[in-house]
C-alpha cells in the first residue's frame, strides 16, 4: 500500500493554515472531494479544506458527526498516545525553524559526517560479504 494516511471520519490532522494554525482538529465527516468536516472540543466546528490540513498517523473510533461530549470522550481515551507521537514531532520542528545560519551549517556538517561514517560500514560489510 502506497498510502497510510486517509481522510475519513476520526482520523486527526494539524491545521497547517489559517486562524488555527498549529491547532489539532478531528474529521467528523466529509463534505466532498476538498471539504471536510472538522471539529475539536476546544473549537467550533465548522468546514476545512483539505489543503489545509495536515493528516496525522492518529485516527480514532468515533461515529460520524459525533457530538462534543462523544468527541471529548474518545480524545482522551486516545490522547497519551497521540500526545507523545504528535509531540516530538512539533518539538523537533520548532526547533529546526528557530535554527541560524551556522546551526544549520552544523548540522550539515554532522549530516555528512555521518553519512561518511555510515558509508564505511556498509563497504566492510558488502567486502566481508563477498
Amino acid at each position: 500500500m502506497v498510502f497510510k494516511r486517509y481522510v475519513e471520519i476520526g482520523r486527526v490532522a494539524l491545521v497547517n493554515y489559517g486562524k488555527d494554525y498549529g491547532r489539532l482538529v478531528v474529521i467528523v465527516d466529509v463534505v466532498d472531494q476538498n471539504r471536510v468536516l472538522v471539529d475539536y472540543p476546544d473549537i467550533v466546528r465548522g468546514q476545512m479544506n483539505l489543503k489545509r490540513l495536515q493528516l496525522t498517523d492518529l485516527k480514532i473510533e468515533i461515529p460520524r458527526v459525533p457530538k462534543k461530549k462523544t468527541l471529548a470522550a474518545a480524545l482522551e481515551e486516545a490522547e497519551q498516545v497521540g500526545k507523545q507521537l504528535l509531540g516530538r514531532k512539533l518539538i523537533v520542528q520548532k526547533r529546526r525553524a528557530a535554527l541560524n545560519d551556522f546551526d544549520r551549517f552544523k548540522v550539515m556538517l554532522a549530516r555528512i559526517k555521518r553519512a561518511a561514517v555510515v558509508r564505511q560500514e556498509l563497504a566492510k560489510l558488502k567486502k566481508t560479504a563477498t
